[in-house]
């Protein structure tokens, strides 16, 4: 890709990302990813709640797969694909509660269920 690199005329130098900046990429754009899935569950009539330390995990993974930001969306995707697959089957779920057991792969991701939709 020489011939691409010759064409452009400024040179940029960027800083590996840290782990806190991982974590303010997931929490704090406009259309972060924890946004994005709490829109998502929220169509399923549910909420998401990941727990900051299990964020903390989620950007040390990225940090570890040496794929910075793009990193983020992938380990996300595994850790709630059962669950997502699972929500519209499941109407009486109302929280998703994700931890750092959950990130690590120890427990599925924690249900909440609402009690007065069980019964319905």
């Amino acid at each position: 890709i020489p011939e691409f690199v010759g064409r452009l005329p400024i040179i940029a130098v960027l800083d590996e990302l840290e782990e806190s900046d991982l974590v303010r990429i997931l929490k704090e754009p406009k259309n972060s990813l924890t946004k994005q899935y709490h829109k998502l569950f929220h169509m399923e009539n549910a909420d998401i709640e990941f727990q900051d330390e299990a964020l903390n995990i989620i950007a040390q993974k990225a940090l570890a797969k040496k794929a910075g930001a793009r990193g983020l969306r992938s380990i996300l995707e595994n850790l709630l694909l059962e669950t997502m697959y699972q929500l519209p089957s499941q109407k009486n779920i109302s929280k998703i509660i994700i931890d750092t057991e959950v990130v690590n792969g120890k427990k599925a991701p924690i249900l909440v269920y609402n009690e007065e939709l069980k019964k319905a």
